[in-house]
């Protein structure tokens, strides 16, 4: 195997070791620090322009053996219609060495791009899912203390509606002993005018105090 070709198939072992990571059960803290230096480090983000331009080569070398091994399969059924009968064992094990190196290495360039794709969507998942998880423990504490503040607000009214029906109750009672003593001192200046008229057809004096 070539030089390219074996970088390629350490670049598609080193993708496989970082989809084990990405799904690994981890920790919700420890998955959480890891992907925000994932995200946030600018060592990973020189990183990730440099496998751009690295996926790219490995683009060309993948439509390079695709073409190679659509060659040697054509090659392949041409020198088995165009045989008289007589099959020469090197060039057949020429031939399909050279079928098997092409669809090796169409492989393993195919799968090394598929992986590409497959571990960066993965990754800004399972981002999304830490902030939407980071967004949805912010909101239960918010809702936790609006929850007890509407509680505290609840019991203040209640007081406020017991203090009202109080004072309802004491202005009640006020207005009644206004009443009564309205009507006392009615009272009190009628019994002294009857009095009066009294003592004044009966030709005496009339002594409140007594009376």
């Amino acid at each position: 195997m070539t030089v390219y070709y074996t970088l390629t198939f350490l670049l598609l072992a080193s993708e496989m070791a970082t989809f084990c990571v990405l799904v690994a059960p981890l920790p919700y803290a420890v998955r959480k620090r890891l992907f925000r230096f994932f995200s946030e480090s600018p060592i990973i983000a020189k990183i990730a322009y440099g496998l751009k331009i690295t996926f790219i080569f490995v683009g060309i070398l993948f439509v390079d053996a695709l073409q190679r091994m659509w060659r040697v399969t054509a090659e392949a059924d041409i020198a088995k219609n165009s045989g008289n009968g007589m099959h020469d064992v090197r060039a057949d094990t020429n031939f399909a060495a050279r079928k098997f190196y092409a669809q090796r290495n169409t492989y393993l360039t195919g799968f090394c791009l598929f992986l590409s794709l497959v571990l960066t969507r993965t990754f800004y998942i399972i981002l999304d899912l830490i902030h939407t998880q980071e967004e949805y423990a912010k909101l239960k504490q918010d809702t936790a203390g609006t929850s007890r503040t509407n509680i505290a607000v609840d019991e203040q009214t209640k007081q406020i509606e017991e203090l009202k029906k109080k004072l309802a109750a004491s202005e009640a009672k006020t207005r009644d002993y206004d009443i009564l003593k309205k009507q006392a001192a009615q009272n009190g200046v009628e019994y002294d005018r009857l009095a009066t008229e009294y003592n004044s057809k009966t030709g005496s004096l009339s002594d409140k105090r007594k009376d």
